[in-house]
């Protein structure tokens, strides 16, 4: 037993034993049996010190522990709050706020989409027909053309901000898909199995990125093609009185086609969308730069090379960054450039 200030000192010692001695005799003295004879007493007595001491430093152990843990808690919440601040601070600009909010509506409209969509869908089966019987197909209905608007208004506004943005006039053509990308892609399966050392080199966006912008691209043309004529036979609806009146062919061909594609799409967003950005082990439990739009140096450097090469070069980068033939030293074999 320690003495110094900030342990465990005599005084201590002395004022818990006081306690529990103080409570033990008060819990005794409605627990004894009445009674004993003077060798029963002697039992008891000599049975209850040879166990109390031994469970009070039990408790004591676990209590102890306890708050071990809870100490250990608290340093890693801070730890990885501490993170997340330098993260944010520190960290590499991945999405302007302008993206940011165009992905925020788009996931908003998307998610309502889903959680409307799939009971109209499954009307009949399980939880999705309890949801429809509760909410009413009615207000479904009325919802999904509520996230379908959001969704058309932020597909008109990413097209403008594409065309008339330098940055989005930038990024769409570094998106466009090229030979290279089915390249890296052959290669990422071989590093996968085994059968290469070195993963591929990535420049501002992968193949991964681009096949999820464009999926969403095909996704928005197929979905709201459909949805419209869909909702054009809607009777007395706005939309319905601005369409001209199609061949019942292409409202069934609407239909299967619409129904398809959703549950394509939301399959695409849960398994391998939020998979590579949130469920990935080297994120896991989630991705924040939806919200912040950074990324770490060292996320920027493991992920995008290339691209950290040219931000180097032009001296964009910390001077406290590693040299950047030191970054891709681990990678070599491939090219030191890249037609992205």
């Amino acid at each position: 037993m320690t003495t110094t200030d900030g342990g465990w000192r005599r005084e201590d010692a002395e004022f818990v034993a006081g306690e529990v001695a103080a409570r033990v005799a008060e819990a005794l003295g409605n627990a004894v049996p009445e009674g004993l004879d003077a060798a029963e007493a002697a039992r008891l007595k000599a049975r209850l010190i040879e166990v109390l001491p031994a469970e009070a430093a039990g408790d004591a152990r676990r209590v102890c522990r306890r708050f071990a843990d809870e100490r250990e808690r608290a340093a890693k919440a801070e730890a990885r709050a501490r993170r997340r601040r330098e993260h944010h601070e520190k960290g590499v600009e991945r999405l302007t706020l302008h993206l940011r909010i165009q992905h925020m509506v788009l996931f908003a409209s998307c998610v309502l989409l889903i959680v409307t969509g799939l009971p109209i869908k499954f009307y009949d089966v399980g939880v999705f027909s309890w949801i429809a019987h509760v909410a009413g197909r009615g207000v479904l209905h009325n919802l999904h053309m509520l996230g379908a608007l959001g969704l058309t208004a932020i597909a008109a506004y990413h097209l403008f901000y594409t065309a008339l943005s330098e940055n989005g006039r930038r990024d769409f053509g570094l998106l466009i898909m090229r030979p290279q990308d089915a390249k890296d892609a052959f290669r990422q399966i071989l590093y996968f199995l085994g059968f290469k050392k070195e993963r591929p080199l990535y420049g501002r966006f992968s193949y991964v990125e681009k096949f999820d912008y464009w999926a969403v691209y095909w996704g928005m043309v197929v979905m709201l093609g459909s949805g419209y004529i869909l909702w054009s036979y809607v009777p007395d609806s706005t939309i319905g009185g601005l369409l001209p009146k199609l061949p019942k062919s292409v409202f069934d061909i609407s239909r299967e086609a619409h129904s398809d594609e959703a549950l394509l799409a939301t399959l695409a967003i849960v398994v391998w969308h939020f998979y590579n950005v949130h469920f990935n082990p080297k994120r896991f439990p989630g991705s924040l730069t939806w919200w912040h739009g950074k990324i770490t140096v060292e996320e920027f450097k493991d992920e995008h090379p290339l691209e950290f090469e040219e931000w180097r070069t032009a001296g964009r980068t910390s001077e406290d960054d590693e040299p950047v033939e030191k970054v891709l030293a681990p990678l070599a074999g491939r090219r030191p450039g890249g037609d992205r």
